[in-house]
């Protein structure tokens, strides 16, 4: 049998879940996000098999599929490197924060975030900045113009700003942001 004060506790460490309509949104692109990361590794397996299978078997390697891996792997990385910022799937220092007590760790989490939705804001401007830049540039083989490298870099910063501004509402809330993938 479970003791009610350190039930109550645990409930007071944990949170209650973030239901605000942030939230609810968020965890409609996060998942749609990582359903097309994982979508995004496959396609990326099966060119690189292509590739492969063209170049040793066929012995007629198409040159299109190294360009368009690469510009997959950065749709891949980075969409999913802002998912794990609302997941909290990111590196931390969670060992640390933890011997806290809550009000320093929640100031410190606060600070985080922040710093977090900052760097998102500068991977957005740096992005449309770049891919400016290359606008008028296409990718060789693929006839692509360049700037599509520079979406991704773009859409992850605004998704991380998202996802970071979430965090800290829930934060000041005193709530806790669930995962896409529960």
């Amino acid at each position: 049998m479970t003791d009610p004060h350190v039930a109550s506790h645990e409930q007071e460490v944990e949170g209650r879940p973030s239901t605000g309509l942030l939230s609810r949104i968020n965890a409609v692109v996060a998942r749609l996000g990582m359903y097309l990361s994982v979508t995004g590794l496959l396609v990326i397996v099966s060119i690189v098999f292509y590739q492969v299978f063209g170049r040793y078997i066929l012995n007629s390697s198409p040159t299109w599929t190294e360009n368009l891996a690469l510009v997959l792997i950065l749709y891949v990385t980075l969409i999913g490197a802002a998912v794990g910022v609302r997941d909290a799937g990111h590196i931390g220092m969670d060992s640390l924060l933890v011997m806290l007590p809550d009000r320093v760790r929640e100031k410190i989490e606060l600070v985080i975030h922040i710093l977090v939705a900052l760097f998102g804001v500068a991977m957005v401007y740096n992005g449309w900045i770049l891919g400016a830049s290359v606008g008028t540039v296409k990718i060789p083989n693929l006839g692509l113009p360049e700037v599509v490298r520079y979406v991704p870099l773009i859409a992850s910063g605004v998704l991380i700003v998202s996802f970071s501004i979430e965090h800290i509402i829930a934060l000041l809330r005193g709530e806790e942001v669930v995962p896409s993938w529960n």
